[in-house]
Parts: structure tokens; sequence; C-alpha cells
């Protein structure tokens, strides 16, 4: 198995829903500092990572992922649920899930559909799958309401869904590839540049633990920063032209155009390296990048990411994805500073 799908398996397994991140990024901590990469962390809870003072270019991805909090507990002591980011109901439908408490207790559920039986609910497969018609069925010997409390559980508890990794064929399935494909390729390749070409390179990585509700890379960038590249996932569908096993170049947005200079020195490097790769746009979409914007940053930002299958729900990708999305990533670096 590749490194970087290996990393990958390892950060997919320990939950991430936004608001809920610092499991993952302690373990990402622990492993770049035992390879001499320095690390720490913004106020707001990103961590940084690199070994040269002043950064020009930062490299940003998202560990915060997909999930649910606790809204309520019904009568019958299983859970209401709100959702965190724009989790699609109906491939999660089924799912097994894991309840943090606050007070570090875990308990395991499955979200289903309310009254799913068809043996009594005719209309079990016509509902529309909201909030509102949808629950958490809890693993735990509960009837009622006070059971559920007395056990420990509150609204605001985070909801955790399994991430069912497989890996077959040179295909990466899991939920929450977006954004953790990119992560582990950030991760692949700070090992493979070391701490000693770090503390030369003016580059930091950064790692954003609110991209899913749309604020995550709005602030905590060191105040060297020139330009921002983010790594995203590239979407695969309809009327877009990405593929799971090339790098997507993204030249706009639903926030906008991304910048031109940069993304022209990415595709001509994509070309000139005959990296597997696709320009494209993306009509409903924002990333880090689109939030450091928005926030105001005086910095150029450019998006990449592996394609990604079923964005949102059941995703795929490809290890030559992952690996073309690394080589334009050191590509660029490269080019900018030399190694």
């Amino acid at each position: 198995m590749e490194r970087v799908v290996e990393i990958l398996r390892e950060i997919l397994e320990i939950p991430s829903p936004t608001g809920y991140t610092k499991e993952v990024l302690e373990h990402i901590e622990k492993k770049l500092n035992e390879a001499g990469i320095k690390t720490y962390y913004t106020n707001k809870g990103a961590l940084i990572a690199g070994n040269h003072p002043e950064p020009e270019l930062v490299v940003a991805g998202h560990v915060d992922t997909l999930g649910a909090m606790v809204k309520g507990v019904l009568p019958d002591g299983n859970l209401s649920f709100t959702r965190v980011g724009g989790l699609l109901l109906p491939t999660f439908e089924g799912e097994y899930c894991t309840i943090i408490t606050r007070s570090g207790k875990r308990y395991r559920g499955t979200l289903l559909l309310k009254n799913p039986s068809v043996h009594v609910n005719k209309d079990a497969g016509k509902k529309e799958r909201t909030e509102e018609n949808m629950y958490i069925r809890l693993d735990a010997e509960v009837e009622k309401k006070e059971d559920t409390e007395k056990i420990g559980i509150r609204p605001g508890d985070f909801i955790a869904f399994d991430p069912k990794f497989e890996y077959a064929n040179g295909f990466v399935k899991a939920h929450f590839l977006d954004d953790k494909a990119s992560v582990a390729v950030m991760i692949d390749l700070m090992l493979e540049l070391g701490a000693e070409r770090l503390e030369r390179l003016p580059v930091a990585f950064f790692f954003s633990p609110y991209e899913e509700v749309g604020h995550g890379g709005s602030a905590g960038y060191p105040p060297s920063t020139k330009e921002l590249l983010v790594v995203d996932m590239g979407v695969v569908g309809d009327g877009v032209y990405g593929k799971e096993t090339a790098v997507s170049i993204g030249a706009k947005d639903s926030s906008g155009p991304y910048d031109y200079e940069m993304t022209s020195r990415l595709i001509e490097l994509a070309e000139k390296r005959d990296i597997p790769h696709v320009v494209d746009v993306f009509p409903y979409y924002g990333s880090d990048g689109s939030a450091a914007l928005r926030a105001g940053w005086d910095f150029r930002v450019a998006l990449i990411g592996q394609g990604v299958h079923a964005s949102h729900g059941m995703e795929r990708t490809h290890v030559k994805g992952l690996l073309a999305t690394k080589e334009l990533i050191k590509a660029y670096i490269e080019e900018k500073f030399g190694l």
C-alpha cells in the first residue's frame, strides 16, 4: 500500500466532524513532530506545520468532516439530530455512528428513517429523508428520555459517522475523502521533503478545522504569507471535467475566479511535467481559499485537489489522483523556491 493511502486510512479512522477535530489534529501533530517538523496551533484551533520562520507560501487543507450533533432526546430514548455541514442524508441512511459525549463517554448508533420497518410502514420508501423524518437509533437499553439522560447523552454531543474505508485496485472508497485525502497528501509530501529541507523552504502547511461550515480558512495565517495554495477535492460528475485518477486545478468556484497567475503556473507545471490533470469550474463549491479572500487577506489564492466521485456521499478517489496532487504541489514549491 502506498504510504499516502496508509496515512489516509489512519486519519479517516479518527472522528473529526466540524467542531470536534482535536483528536485528528493531535495525531497529525505527533506524526510530524516525530519527523522533526515543527507545529503550532492558531488561537482558533488550526494546526500550522513547517520549519521556516517566515513562510511565503501556505498549503492548506481541512481536517474537519461532515457529521451531526445531538439536537434532543426523543420520548423513547433515541436521538434527534442536526446536521453539521452538508451531510447528504439519503447517502448516510443506515450508517453506523458514534455519539461522543462531553464527559468522554461514547455510544454507538444508526441513522434511520423514523418507523423504518417496511412490515409496519408501507410508505417507508416514499418518505423524504430529512432531519425531521429521521433519527439516531441508540445502541443502549433505553426506553424513555430519562434513561438516555442518565447515561450522559445530551444536546450538543457530536455524532461521527463511520468512514467505511476500503482500498482495492487503486481505488480508495470512504466517507470524508473531502478533505482527508488532501490532508494525507500534505502529510506525505512533508515527510518526503523532510525536516531539513523544510527549514530552507519558506513554506507552511495549514490544517483547517472549520471548512465544512464556511469559515475555516478565514483567519490564522502567518503574516509573511504571499500565496495560499488550497488543496481540496476536485469535483467529479456531470458538467465538470474531474477524474479520480487526476488532479483538478480549479479556475473558479461559486465564490468567483481564483488567482490568474497562480492558476496559470499550476497548469503550465502540470503540462510540462506530464502530471495527470484537468482544469475545471465548480458551480456549487467553496473552499478555505474562498473564506480567506472574503475575510480580506491580502494574498493570492489557487485551488487544486484529487478528483473525488460522489462528494458528500459515499466518496471515491484513486491513488493516481492522490499522487498527481502531491506531485503538483511539489512541482509548484520547486518551481518557486527550488528544492
